[in-house]
């Protein structure tokens, strides 16, 4: 196991295009839950000795806890988790919620990594997305990092944002590149059920920019980011080379890890399992020393196959051949030669025998490429 995930549910607003399991702040059993939290982290890892290369604690809004709360959240894991200097700790953050005392804090305690949810500079849309904080503290909030000695900061934005244009989009990578980081991601908009931009859009109130304008926005951020001199290593991805989250390719190069915390996911010893998402449902198992497990599958060979050519694809480099057959004792080429030759016949794939990965056309698809590979082995 090399890499772990804490899920930290809580913001103090909520956004309205967010479907992940969150919860409003106020009136929460803050403490309870991180006393869980440490609690599952201790049965999971018991009589497991292997230092972690990656440790990532999203939310929700991780940064929303007080200092106290994020004390004793960033103590619990470095007495659970064994990690050294070598590990990549990121924090997700919220722009606005920083103050010198929580980046100190969080220094403290090994974080070495943090990723901004940023979505866009401009105000207007900020407010329209339901974001509470404003250009204005980003620009606060890196430059207090930056002090702190934080050299490793990724930023998040959204585009096909209800009423944004091209040149709006263009103007907030600018943006973000005037702020000279190592890490950006940049992710069109998906609206989710259960969130107000849905209900929105089903009332007919939501005007989005559709798929063209999506897909030029998407390539105004594959154009800029190159120009810039930043590799992108992922579909959604782009890094100064050696500053790629080596977290989220755990996930692209289906290895295993941990997931800890309310709804978390974990890959454990060929399991997916899922935790109980309400905070109730989480802490009363492991009030008895029980762990939180919603459900678990057993993930057969046929799908980890599968899992591996979908996933890998969403990375620039695509799947190595070698790699597969060292895996699996299979050939990739042979394996799923119809999906290959299908998609390869659409310009969506290429393949140069050592590696299969998407053209760039492939990428502005890369959905149906996926979903090609799913479901094969049932055939």
């Amino acid at each position: 196991m090399k890499a772990a995930y804490i899920h930290i549910p809580f913001c103090h607003h909520i956004c309205h295009y967010c479907d992940f399991n969150k919860v409003f702040m106020q009136g929460q059993p803050v403490e309870k839950y991180l006393i869980a939290l440490e609690k599952e982290m201790e049965i999971s890892v018991k009589g497991k000795n292997n230092v972690l290369e990656t440790v990532f604690v999203g939310g929700g809004t991780p940064t929303a806890l007080n200092e106290s709360q994020l004390e004793q959240l960033v103590q619990s894991i470095q007495k659970q988790l064994r990690f050294d200097s070598n590990t990549e700790y990121t924090f997700e953050a919220n722009p606005g919620d920083l103050s010198k005392e929580k980046l100190a804090i969080l220094k403290a305690g090994g974080v070495n990594r943090l990723s901004f949810g940023v979505q866009t500079f401009n105000d207007e849309l900020l407010k329209t997305i339901g974001r509470t904080h404003r250009a204005k503290d980003v620009f606060s909030s890196i430059e207090s990092a930056k002090e702190i000695g934080f050299n490793n900061i990724s930023i998040d934005l959204i585009y096909s944002l209800p009423g944004q244009t091209k040149q709006d989009f263009l103007e907030s990578i600018q943006t973000a590149l005037s702020l000279g980081l190592v890490h950006y991601s940049g992710y069109s908009l998906i609206i989710e059920p259960k969130t107000v931009f849905y209900n929105l859009m089903k009332k007919g109130k939501l005007l989005v920019p559709g798929e063209d304008a999506e897909a030029e926005m998407y390539e105004t951020l594959m154009e800029q980011m190159e120009i810039h001199g930043l590799r992108q290593y992922e579909i959604s991805n782009f890094a100064v080379p050696g500053f790629e989250s080596r977290h989220n390719l755990t996930y692209w190069d289906n290895e295993e890890y941990y997931g800890f915390g309310a709804g978390a996911h974990s890959y454990v010893n060929g399991i997916r399992q899922s935790n109980y998402g309400p905070l109730k449902k989480y802490m009363e198992p492991l009030a008895i020393g029980e762990l939180p497990i919603l459900d678990s599958h057993q993930v057969s060979c046929a799908e980890k196959m599968e899992e591996e050519m979908f996933l890998g694809l969403r990375k620039t480099e695509g799947v190595s051949i070698r790699h597969f057959l060292k895996k699996f004792n299979q050939d990739p080429l042979e394996l799923f030669a119809e999906q290959i030759r299908e998609c390869t016949s659409k310009d969506l794939l290429k393949t140069d025998g050592e590696t299969i990965c998407l053209t760039r056309k492939g990428r502005m698809l890369g959905n149906e490429v996926f979903q090609s590979f799913i479901g094969v082995s049932n055939h």
